[in-house]
């Protein structure tokens, strides 16, 4: 009788094979997974559920990170809740920015967030001087804000052409 290449290998090595094969053979829903929770991202999550929407006059404007924070822009506003840290993010363009002064009167649409034993208040859309600012999208993710940028007309190509071309 002939014998299958497997029994000319060394014991260590047919052990191997064997576990291997018994590894590959469990079913992928038969394995451990970790417990999953929605929203799960590098950052800190929104719940839209609890979306409220928050009123005062801004206190302070926060700029450095402190170790445990959210990290980017927090904004101490004072209304009838107290002085609440409200999150605004790292991506404001340098026109939200500027709107943003100490004493302004604020309107910030968001949710509550208890992060490391700290309260914070994390927006998603920010009306302040009449002009409003999305900063999360409905799902909470964070908005990348850019400066609006000016249509190039045909005119203004052309020009550019013609300037290159008399260099």
């Amino acid at each position: 009788m002939r014998r299958s290449r497997l029994f000319l290998l060394p014991t260590s090595a047919r052990l191997l094979i064997s576990l291997l094969f018994a590894i590959s053979s469990i079913p992928l829903g038969a394995q451990a997974t970790p417990k999953s929770s929605a929203g799960r991202s590098f950052g800190p999550t929104y719940d839209a559920a609890r979306e409220t929407t928050l009123s005062g006059t801004i206190q302070e404007i926060v700029t450095h990170h402190e170790a445990g924070d959210p990290g980017g822009v927090h904004l101490l506003v004072a209304g009838p809740q107290g002085v609440v840290d409200t999150h605004v993010g790292p991506f404001l363009n340098k026109e939200a920015t500027a709107s943003l002064q100490t004493g302004a009167s604020v309107q910030v649409i968001g949710a509550p967030l208890s992060l490391h034993g700290k309260n914070y208040f994390l927006a998603r859309q920010l009306t302040v001087g009449g002009r409003t600012v999305t900063v999360r999208s409905e799902r909470g993710f964070l908005v990348h804000q850019s400066a609006p940028r000016r249509a190039r007309s045909r005119q203004d190509a052309k020009s550019d052409e013609q300037k290159g071309s008399e260099l």
